[in-house]
């Protein structure tokens, strides 16, 4: 029997343990409420559940806005074929200290933090607790655990707000992030190929190869926007692995692939590059809706288009 077969229907999958902040996003997704859940270990095992139809949606982090893109998941994106992204996520990003019950925060000498946590974290650690040591967890959530672990030897753990709803600690100081505004992009990826209606506050989300090394070649690409009107919230090169030099590149359009403007750019992207990625249109997580020029509209492309028309049909010239 399948694994698919195994698993609830429409199960969604996450980065777990619970309490994470992917746990956090994922309760943001009006479609899997009320809905089985199954945690993963990391991206690709949560890929590979919508791929083989074990979910039929997971939740990823793409995008971090103090530590920039999340490499394994753009990668993975680039490099596994046949899902979308259709939809996407907004969660503050900010940590607590937590404690096992009776734990003073003077009494404080070891920390538990994943060292993403603990960069976000440290100016506060060391006014705070200072000369602490610092102990690397693997997630932020397996730090907090391990600290009512058996042989535990931190005293403290920098956690997500909420993990006490999980976990029988005490929260010894709120808010130690040093970004107040902090917050994370999550994905929600599907194996469906629909693409979602576009409601005017879209982003459109590829990956895309250099055909070659020449001088001007990443110019020649960001020309296909540039020239179009087209605004990119997200740049990110990545190496191909192929050999040493070779990149690719994960972007974020404003517009939707029906966007008369994004349409054409993508088209002018597939003539110039070896392999173009389309990884999904979705509406944008915070509502924002694109200002575009009247030179970019629908309308101006649609009627170029009936001007180029006109000429080769031989029709009189209505200008």
């Amino acid at each position: 029997m399948s694994h698919a077969a195994d698993q609830p229907a429409e199960t969604y999958s996450y980065l777990g343990p619970a309490g994470t902040f992917t746990e956090a996003a994922l309760k943001l997704v009006e479609a899997a409420v009320g809905k089985p859940w199954r945690s993963v270990n990391n991206v690709g095992e949560a890929l590979d559940d919508v791929v083989t139809g074990r979910s039929v949606g997971a939740v990823i982090a793409i995008e971090n806005s103090v530590d920039g893109g999340v490499s394994a998941t753009q990668d993975a994106l680039a490099r596994i074929p046949g899902v979308r992204i259709v939809g996407e996520y907004l969660v503050p990003v900010d940590f607590v200290l937590v404690a096992r019950p009776g734990t003073a925060l003077a009494d404080v000498r070891t920390v538990n933090a994943h060292p993403v946590a603990y960069a976000q974290t440290h100016r506060w650690l060391e006014a705070n607790v200072p000369g602490h040591g610092h102990i690397p967890a693997s997630s932020n959530v397996a730090a907090a655990a391990e600290l009512l672990a058996e042989h535990s030897v931190a005293d403290a753990a920098v956690a997500p707000p909420g993990i006490t709803d999980h976990y029988d600690l005490a929260v010894l100081a709120d808010s130690i992030g040093e970004n107040a505004s902090a917050v994370t992009r999550f994905v929600l990826v599907s194996k469906t190929l629909a693409v979602p209606e576009r409601t005017g506050a879209d982003k459109t989300s590829v990956v895309v190869e250099l055909p070659n090394e020449h001088p001007g070649a990443l110019v020649d690409m960001l020309e296909q926007f540039a020239t179009r009107g087209i605004n990119m919230g997200l740049l990110s090169s990545r190496p191909i692995g192929d050999e040493l030099g070779r990149y690719r590149f994960v972007i974020d359009l404003d517009g939707h692939v029906r966007d008369e403007r994004v349409a054409d750019a993508l088209l002018g992207l597939r003539r110039f590059s070896p392999r173009v990625t389309f990884l999904g249109s979705y509406p944008r997580a915070d509502g924002v809706r694109s200002e575009v020029s009247p030179r970019y509209s629908d309308q101006a492309f649609v009627e170029a288009r009936d001007w180029l028309r006109a000429i080769v049909s031989g029709e009189p010239d209505a200008s």
